[in-house]
């Protein structure tokens, strides 16, 4: 093994930290390192779960735990016997606070995140496990979502200059990388931070104006209400950004929503989808969805239910309700926690039947498949295609057409 042995857990901000991480700490073979979530308390024991199974599988290693899961309860993560330090998301990005043989540095080492007002310089140098770059351009929330407790694991929102982004991204492409993801806690805020209070849609403008040789760009969760013209025009009229949302809806009820604390209106979710689709049919949509989140009854269930038909979600992302510590929703009158297992089986039930439908509907077009390992790869809106095991190089983007639907999978052949 060469270099840290890296454990990633939740979003996709995550997976670029981790390659930040891999590139700090590349010269210490005997290192775990587990970067994790937080966003559900499932996720915490997730995280717990990887770590004593990490130290199982390699005793004489030092694991290092980091993420937002660490920065919200270090004191939880310190007291486990397998564990050698404890990094908050501040400290993550100090090559320094990876080494053992500073005394300097504690092994609780975690700041007050709500003092960070600038995004350190660790976009990642390498992507070793990803045929797709992942770069993050904003960190941190200024929204507080009742159910959230990400803010207090991330900090405030804060954004990286559009003209790092570009010379990274330019630099991505002339390694070979043919899609790059732009990753963020809150995408959409991406900006006002700056020296002229620059807009996502303007960086990515820039982006693709400045980047020529980038073949495909995709953008990671979005709010919706936060999608203006100039974005909503690239996202429908310019062939690089792939054809693929993911949206932070999180209920399809005006009341659940209100009591959420979220931005947006069941009828704006839908409006905006039908915008999106009038303008680009073939644009895929992917939801995040909370079942059973505090004061929820049947009818309220129902129309989140109805809202994955009503938005055509191919790729639902279902959330358990589960009460954060800390956040103004543990207090609501909660869900009994059967009938959020059954409105949470519900709603996989019906995306899972959407998403059917949809693969169906693909089979016999030309997609061009970004290839990745296995024989498998993804298509520009981000259907997973598997196809017989050719000569075709990882990462590299083939023309493939799609002959049939296997589970969860296209099945492909070169066109």
């Amino acid at each position: 093994m060469s270099g840290p042995e890296l454990i990633t857990l939740g979003c996709r901000l995550n997976i670029a930290e981790s390659e930040a991480m891999r590139a700090a700490a590349a010269d210490q073979d005997d290192l775990i390192i587990v970067n994790s979530c937080a966003v559900t308390a499932e996720a915490v024991r997730q995280a717990k779960k990887a770590i004593r199974k990490a130290a199982r599988a390699r005793p004489d290693a030092r694991i290092v735990v980091t993420g937002c899961a660490a920065q919200i309860e270090p004191e939880s993560f310190a007291a486990m016997p397998e564990v050698a330090r404890v990094l908050g998301n501040g400290e993550k990005h100090d090559a320094l606070a990876f080494r053992f043989d500073r005394p300097d540095v504690a092994e609780v080492h975690v700041a007050d995140i709500m003092a960070v007002r600038r995004n350190a310089p660790h976009l990642a140098a390498a992507f070793a496990d990803q045929t797709r770059a992942f770069v993050e351009v904003q960190n941190g929330c200024d929204h507080r979502c009742t159910f959230c407790v990400i803010p207090l694991g991330r900090g405030p929102s804060r954004s990286v200059p559009a003209g790092a982004v570009v010379d990274r991204i330019a630099e991505i492409v002339d390694q070979g990388q043919a899609e790059v993801v732009l990753t963020g806690v809150d995408l959409t805020s991406y900006g006002p931070d700056l020296p002229g209070a620059p807009t996502l849609g303007a960086l990515v403008e820039r982006i693709l104006r400045h980047v020529p040789k980038l073949q495909r760009l995709r953008l990671s969760s979005l709010d919706m209400i936060e999608i203006d013209d100039r974005l909503f025009d690239l996202i429908t009229g310019e062939a690089r950004i792939m054809p693929h949302l993911h949206l932070s809806l999180q209920a399809g009820d005006d009341m659940i929503l209100k009591r959420m604390k979220r931005r947006h209106s069941r009828a704006q979710s839908v409006a905006v989808v039908e915008r999106l689709k009038a303008k680009r049919p073939d644009i895929a949509i992917g939801a995040d969805l909370i079942a059973g989140f505090p004061t929820e009854d049947d009818a309220m269930a129902a129309n989140s239910l109805a809202l994955i038909d009503d938005c055509d979600i191919v790729f639902g992302h279902i959330f358990p309700y589960s009460p954060r510590p800390g956040t103004p929703a543990a207090r609501m009158p909660q869900v009994d926690a059967s009938a959020i297992r059954a409105r949470a089986a519900a709603l996989r039930e019906a995306a899972e039947r959407r998403k059917a439908a949809w693969l169906g509907s693909l089979v016999g077009t030309l997609q061009s498949v970004l290839v990745e390992r296995g024989g498998t790869g993804h298509a520009p809106n981000f259907a997973p295609v598997r196809f017989p095991r050719e000569a075709f190089a990882v990462g590299s983007v083939q023309p493939l057409r799609i002959t049939g639907v296997a589970g969860p999978h296209l099945t492909g052949i070169s066109a």
